[in-house]
């Protein structure tokens, strides 16, 4: 006899556990299917994220920082640190450890809350009366029933066509995390968020490296002027991208990988590097998910078709995260998750795309929520904008780290915070008090009244607000 459900969520990563506690929290019986295998084989819920995304990349990016500064800036504080080394192992394992610390919280709060966790692969079997039976295939094969469906399998790294992942030479995201030993040359495809924090991780740790870029901009979905001054930062760092570039034949040997390329004057160059890490975008992963059996409609892109509320073309089968429209996300899927449950429940869940923020973890910082000024400009749309620079920031300066700047752009009639952008120190925390003011359709003038803490790094967001009115008090 197949066990029953009320709710069935398949996929363990920020979507799909957030969506099963949600709706265990709302009374609803639930369980959750995930895949995911530790070394040993045991469970490993959390997704890309937990496993091979965000939290291993943090990690990486933190120690690779505290090996920078010990080498390169104690000294400014009067510290004395010589033969400063890293060991790569112990890092790694660190990382291994933050992983499993995040993958057994996870399996704590299913416990908690009263969610039953199968491990293995879930897919469709057929549509029953008022369900759907899914088959989990892990040690044991074991069938399961439920009344309603979320489908949460996150996604996978897009590879180079002819040139696919052997996580040896050629790296994805996960390959790039297992890196055993500091390659001397380390090539990227993809200046996006994956090839800009993991170029990070291992120039900082010594490795020389080049990004190569398809698009003739860097980072052409950031606002320009904060783009323009990210890519100033990196390029005095070392870290080397070329942008507008053409990548023809990759050949890989035993000794490395060669790549070549024409540079955007149209120029034939080679790039010999000892590990390439390929970031050039993610594909929503539905593999196994025997989607034909119940006739779950896909786009073209491999996605499932949603509507705005999360709901397939199926009665009672909803699916969030990477695997349907919008950013890929973690946080993204997170709110998507919690507000299906909640509709499941005749709630109003609710998710606004206008005030996702976005972050990349690098060094300094790159955050931002709401529309470009380059967008703005291209809607026809009347703004006012300003800019602080850290560079006037007292606390940016105790920290040793004035690179950046905080811009705010507001609607000229009525003041209303249309977007805010960041590159310097702490941005990933800087920009919630962006995304809390444009939620609650705060102006520029209502940041500037308040009170913020000295000395602070939010500041700078209070006199990009004074700046938006041509009045700034520290510059």
């Amino acid at each position: 006899m197949s066990k029953q459900f009320d709710v069935i969520v398949i996929g363990g990563g920020p979507g799909g556990y957030i969506a099963a506690i949600r709706a265990a929290q709302l009374g609803f019986n639930v369980a959750c299917i995930d895949e995911w295998k530790n070394d040993k084989g045991g469970p490993a819920p959390g997704g890309t994220c937990t496993n091979v995304g965000c939290i291993p990349s943090k990690a990486l990016l933190q120690s690779s920082e505290h090996f920078e500064h010990a080498n390169k800036h104690f000294a400014e504080h009067g510290i004395t640190a010589t033969g400063v080394k890293m060991d790569v192992a112990k890092m790694l394992a660190r990382k291994d450890t933050v992983v499993k610390q995040n993958n057994d919280g996870i399996l704590y709060l299913f416990k908690k809350n009263k969610v039953s966790f199968f491990h293995g692969r879930g897919s469709f079997v057929k549509a029953t009366e008022g369900g759907y039976e899914l088959k989990v295939a892990g040690a044991a094969e074991e069938s399961i029933t439920g009344k309603q469906i979320i489908i949460a399998t996150g996604s996978n790294a897009r590879a180079l066509p002819g040139t696919p992942f052997d996580e040896e030479f050629v790296l994805s995201n996960d390959g790039a995390l297992r890196v055993g030993a500091v390659p001397k040359k380390l090539g990227l495809i993809g200046s996006g968020v994956i090839g800009l924090e993991m170029g990070s991780v291992w120039r900082r740790l010594g490795a020389e490296v080049t990004i190569l870029e398809g698009l003739p901009t860097f980072l052409g979905a950031v606002d320009e002027q904060i783009a323009k001054e990210a890519k100033k930062a990196f390029d005095k760092q070392g870290l080397k991208i070329e942008l507008g570039v053409k990548v023809g034949e990759i050949k890989t040997g035993k000794k490395g990988v060669s790549i070549a390329y024409t540079n955007a004057k149209g120029e034939a160059q080679a790039l010999e590097v000892d590990r390439l890490i390929v970031s050039i975008g993610r594909v929503p992963n539905t593999i196994g998910l025997n989607t034909e059996a119940v006739g779950l409609a896909l786009d073209e892109r491999g996605a499932i078709v949603v509507d705005a509320d999360c709901k397939t073309n199926l009665p009672g089968v909803w699916a969030v995260g990477d695997v349907v429209r919008g950013p890929m996300l973690a946080h993204k899927a997170e709110e998507e998750g919690v507000a299906v449950a909640e509709r499941i429940a005749g709630q109003h869940g609710h998710v606004n795309f206008n005030t996702v923020p976005w972050v990349i973890y690098t060094s300094p910082e790159i955050a931002w929520v709401g529309r470009t000024e380059q967008q703005l400009k291209a809607d026809g749309v009347k703004y006012k904008a300003g800019t602080f620079p850290f560079l006037a920031n007292g606390r940016a300066r105790a920290l040793g780290d004035t690179t950046g700047m905080v811009k705010m752009l507001a609607d000229a009639d009525t003041d209303e915070i249309l977007g805010v952008h960041i590159v310097g120190p702490q941005a990933s925390e800087l920009i919630s008090e962006a995304v809390v003011a444009m939620e609650f359709k705060a102006s520029s003038e209502d940041i500037a009244r308040i009170c913020h803490a000295h000395p602070s790094l939010s500041e700078a967001t209070k006199e990009a607000a004074l700046a938006v009115d041509k009045r700034t008090l520290n510059f």
